[in-house]
Order: C-alpha cells, then sequence, then structure tokens
C-alpha cells in the first residue's frame, strides 16, 4: 500500500469536494445532495482530527476522513462524529481500514473517547469496516432523515476507547 496520511487543508479541497460528491452521487454515504464550499464544510470540523489518504506515487486524494464535534459541552469533549470517504477506484482493497484505523490513533491520542457514525443499513461495506476497527451497533435511527423525499433510516455506530485514562 503506497499511500500517505496528511492532515486535510484546503488545499486538498477540490479533490475531497469530488470524492465526497461521488458519495453523494451514490445515494448511501448522506443525506446531502450538494457539496458545500471549504468554508462551509471546515467551518463544522476538527480539521487536526481530520486526514487525506494520498496516493504515494501521484499525490491524489484518495480518500479523507473527517470528525465532527459532537457538542461543545464540556462533558461532551471526547465525543466526535466522524465521516470517511474512498474514491470509487480504491474501495474494498484495505485503504477504508487503513484511514480509519489511523483515524482512531490519532482521535485517541487527541482526546476522543467516543467515535460515532450514522450509516445507511444499506451501506453493508461500511458496517463491516466498522465492526472489524472495533465499533459496534448501538441502534437503528429509523425514519431519521429524508433523502430525495424518501424517509431514510441510519445505523448508529459507536467505539469507545479502551483507554484507562478516559474510562476511570
Amino acid at each position: 500500500m503506497n499511500v500517505k496520511l496528511r492532515q486535510i487543508s484546503e488545499d486538498h479541497w477540490e479533490e475531497v469536494a469530488n470524492i465526497y460528491r461521488l458519495g453523494i452521487q451514490s445515494k448511501q454515504a448522506t443525506f446531502e445532495t450538494s457539496v458545500p464550499t471549504w468554508e462551509k464544510w471546515s467551518s463544522s470540523k476538527d480539521l487536526s482530527s481530520s486526514f487525506v489518504l494520498l496516493d504515494e506515487d501521484t499525490d491524489r486524494v484518495i480518500g479523507w476522513t473527517a470528525i465532527s464535534k459532537v457538542s461543545n459541552r464540556s462533558v461532551y469533549q471526547g465525543v466526535g462524529e466522524h465521516s470517511l470517504y474512498l474514491h470509487p477506484d480504491y474501495q474494498r482493497k484495505g485503504y477504508g481500514k487503513f484511514l480509519l484505523v489511523k483515524l482512531i490513533e490519532h482521535s485517541e491520542s487527541s482526546g476522543y473517547w467516543t467515535l460515532q457514525s450514522g450509516i445507511f443499513p444499506e451501506n453493508i461495506a461500511s458496517i463491516q469496516l466498522h465492526k472489524s476497527c472495533g465499533f459496534r451497533e448501538v441502534g437503528m435511527r429509523e425514519k431519521i432523515g429524508k433523502l430525495d423525499g424518501v424517509w431514510r433510516d441510519v445505523v448508529l455506530m459507536e467505539r469507545r476507547s479502551a483507554n484507562k485514562n478516559f474510562t476511570e
């Protein structure tokens, strides 16, 4: 696997936005129907815990992951919701697991004790990926939002850190 991980920046936005657009078009990745501007997208992310995965030979962005804090309340300071997107040409080849493992490692060293994600139940590959990285299904959020006028469910996935500093 000839890849490198870099902190996401505005310089990556065109390629990140393209991968996000492909995820939106799949109708299996997000409720969003259009790609926001960098300013709007980045304002809701913890950019210090958001990364791009680059093909080492071409420097092409092949995937990205980002964390959003679930709340500004201090009691939830270690809880983040994450997103992970791969270019379709790189799916099902181990890159998603690599990216998610690196995100988990970084998030724990940055004080996150819980990562969560909402995944459409039809997106079995993403659910399996998350389970392989220690996430568990917390439950189903039924008809949580509409996509193209159709109510959709999401599986709420959660990973709690095993780091004793967070749990004692």
